[in-house]
């Protein structure tokens, strides 16, 4: 029988919520949260690579400054939906099993990389990239609002080393394209073999800091790749839409390793 003064529910172990009600609160294991991130990238590639050799009409071309204020645009819309979903919807475990979160996750993402890869309407990629961003957003309101209830600096702290990561390596893409353009193979093969270690680290068990500094500084360079790679595409505002899908998920992702980076620092001091 669950008493009033106990703290985890004595069938499944998990902790109640500080208000007094009986409803546990869930959260996502450490092998959940690898497997939820470091995804998406692999099933868009064949698009991108479709995306350097279609041809378009002189209609489609857009001024290269016109491009980038919309590239910009819809990366910054993007991290403003996570935004509003931190501060108003909070931990989405409470809510839904994390199992359930995981599927819905995956559909969505899988579905919206597929929408915005294929599709040549602006409109229909940005719906896309909207069923890639309110997932994300999703996962990450849930590990902001688990490290909020400890410590509110690392998620600021997160967020500001993200911006700056973000900046340096935008500046580093213009200032030394050539070095960009010779990564792709090698943060696709990297990226590839982190998920298949954060799959091993699911089954395991396993919680180090090291995975996540890893991936993090892959994430980093993918920033700088992605922005260089955007560069390429010819100037529509489809390709805009669809290069914000890459750069907002390599963001999205540095956030979270970061965070988790910054978390498990604390912790083991």
């Amino acid at each position: 029988m669950v008493k009033s003064t106990d703290k985890v529910c004595p069938k499944c172990g998990m902790k109640f919520k500080q208000n007094g009600m009986e409803a546990p609160q869930r959260s996502f294991t450490n092998g959940q949260k690898a497997m939820l991130t470091n995804s998406g990238f692999a099933i868009g590639a064949a698009a991108r690579a479709a995306r350097l050799n279609a041809k378009y009409s002189e209609g489609e071309i857009i001024e290269p400054r016109t491009y980038n204020v919309i590239l910009t645009a819809v990366v910054l819309w993007g991290l403003l939906v996570n935004v509003l979903l931190c501060a108003f919807v909070g931990d989405v475990s409470s809510i839904i099993s994390p199992v359930a979160f995981i599927i819905i996750y995956f559909v969505s993402s899988i579905a919206g990389i597929i929408i915005a890869g294929k599709s040549k309407k602006p409109l229909i990629s940005f719906l896309g990239y909207n069923m890639i961003v309110i997932p994300m957003g999703l996962l990450i309101s849930t590990l902001v609002a688990e490290y909020l209830d400890g410590d509110p600096s690392i998620v600021t702290n997160t967020f500001l080393y993200t911006m700056i990561i973000g900046a340096v390596m935008t500046g580093a893409a213009i200032s030394f394209p050539k070095f960009f353009a010779k990564l792709g193979r090698v943060l696709l093969l990297s990226l590839g073999a982190s998920l298949i270690l954060g799959v091993v680290l699911m089954l395991t068990g396993w919680d180090t800091i090291i995975y996540d500094i890893v991936v993090a500084g892959i994430f980093s360079l993918y920033i700088g790749y992605d922005i260089y790679r955007s560069q390429q595409f010819e100037k529509t505002v489809d390709n805009a839409v669809d290069c914000a899908v890459d750069i907002y998920l390599d963001l999205a992702n540095l956030f979270i390793r970061l965070l988790m980076i910054l978390a498990k620092s604390k912790r083991d001091d």
